[in-house]
């Protein structure tokens, strides 16, 4: 028997056969789906020419079904509702019942400031919940990511790539910059002005690789520049790294307080002037409106929301 071709097919025809069924009248099931007596028996005819069937029968008590409309009621009935438990599904959202997979792309630092609460909340609201992550160093990356849906969202610097209206981001947090020398260090009696600041040598940290950071561009700004002895990509080794060395490094103030190593370190304020780094929350527009990737988002935001100054350095 060949299948009937869907797209040929108002699905409200299938509405109004569901109403007509339960009410065995034009009039109230008209009613019951919002459409007048006339627009009723309209549908009516237009039913019968898509089943090649009378389907309802008038008769003193009502209409009565044919035996085709006895057989199409059940499976058509199953349809509807499973249809309409599917729209309620995107409309609504339970976390304590959700078996949801959430796909998160973070950079270094968001990871350590975000993943345990993040953990901790999804364990005792949404247990079900599955968290998946991914990393991504290059800033450039989290468009790229969320293009190809392989992240729901993701939190990072933001992205130098122009994508037009297709991905949003919002602001999450700041961190500010801090010198830190280890104690003991032959210049910890000193003042840390812009001269003993350059005589010394430099850890560069950078997740995407570069060898000229934020602090080299605004000694460039004034025609200098500092020396550079050691560069490395992670941003949380570089803590301890200082502490065991004569070397000063100019980090964002959670990467220290959060290392583990703040208390074998001098922190002092930058004798430059830097701007913050601003950590922003990214996502495609193909999930704006989903109650589930609504609720997550708004719970990302609650949470670094609730970070404290001390944690991130703001």
């Amino acid at each position: 028997m060949p299948v009937m071709d869907l797209s040929t097919i108002d699905l409200n025809l299938l509405v109004a056969f569901d109403a007509l069924m339960a009410e065995r009248s034009v009039t109230r099931a008209g009613k019951r789906i919002g459409r007048t007596q006339p627009a009723m028996s309209a549908t009516l005819s237009r039913l019968r020419a898509l089943f090649e069937d009378d389907l309802f029968i008038r008769s003193p008590g009502g209409l009565q079904p044919t035996q085709r409309a006895s057989e199409l009621a059940e499976p058509l009935s199953r349809a509807l509702a499973e249809i309409g438990r599917t729209l309620d599904y995107t409309q609504k959202f339970d976390p304590a019942s959700s078996t949801q997979s959430f796909t998160v792309a973070l950079s270094d630092h968001p990871a350590f400031v975000l993943l345990p609460r993040l953990v901790d909340v999804l364990r005792t609201q949404a247990p079900g919940i599955t968290l998946r992550i991914n990393a991504f160093s290059h800033r450039d990356d989290a468009v790229t990511l969320l293009d190809a849906g392989e992240a729901d969202l993701t939190v990072g610097v933001p992205s130098r790539q122009a994508p037009g209206g297709r991905i949003i981001s919002r602001p999450l947090f700041q961190e500010r910059f801090v010198c830190v020398l280890r104690r003991g260090h032959p210049m910890a009696a000193r003042s840390l002005d812009l001269e003993t600041f350059l005589s010394l040598s430099h850890l560069l940290v950078s997740p995407e690789g570069e060898r000229y950071g934020q602090v080299d561009a605004a000694l460039a700004a004034n025609g200098q520049r500092r020396r550079i002895a050691v560069s490395l990509p992670q941003m949380y080794a570089a803590p301890a790294l200082i502490a065991q060395s004569d070397l000063i490094a100019t980090l964002m103030e959670g990467i220290v307080t959060r290392s583990g190593s703040q208390h074998d370190l001098l922190i002092l304020p930058p004798p430059i002037e830097l701007a913050p780094v601003s950590f922003v929350m990214s996502w495609h527009r193909r999930n704006e409106v989903h109650p589930v990737q609504r609720w997550f988002r708004e719970l990302v935001i609650k949470l670094t929301g609730s970070i404290s100054k001390a944690d991130v350095g703001t």
